[in-house]
This record gives structure tokens, sequence and C-alpha cells, in this order.
């Protein structure tokens, strides 16, 4: 993937830089489901603000 097709997929939430989680899962050529499992049962090898779950009015 080209810089300039990544950086046209990261948006700024709550004053951070974010990627959603479909684009993560295209780029790295898996499903959604499957990257927020990995990242689930990996807790601990991550760090704590590296995932979170947007609201309905986000």
């Amino acid at each position: 993937m080209e810089l300039i097709s990544i950086q046209s997929k990261v948006f700024t939430l709550r004053g951070q830089k974010i990627m959603l989680d479909f684009d993560l899962s295209k780029m790295y050529e898996i499903e959604t489901r499957t990257l927020k499992q990995a990242v689930r049962r990996n807790l601990d090898r991550f760090p704590a603000d590296f995932m979170f779950e947007i609201t309905r009015d986000e």
C-alpha cells in the first residue's frame, strides 16, 4: 500500500489519530473479525489505548 493511500485512511477522533478496523483489515488482507479477535486475545502486547470502540454519535 502506498504512503498516500495509508495517510488517507488516518482520521482524528477524540484528539487522537486513528485508523478504522476495516481499513487495517484490508491493509493486512484479513477479515475485520479476525483482526479484532487477535487484538483481544493479545491485549498485553498492545498499549492500553490501541483499540477502542466509537459511539453512534461519533
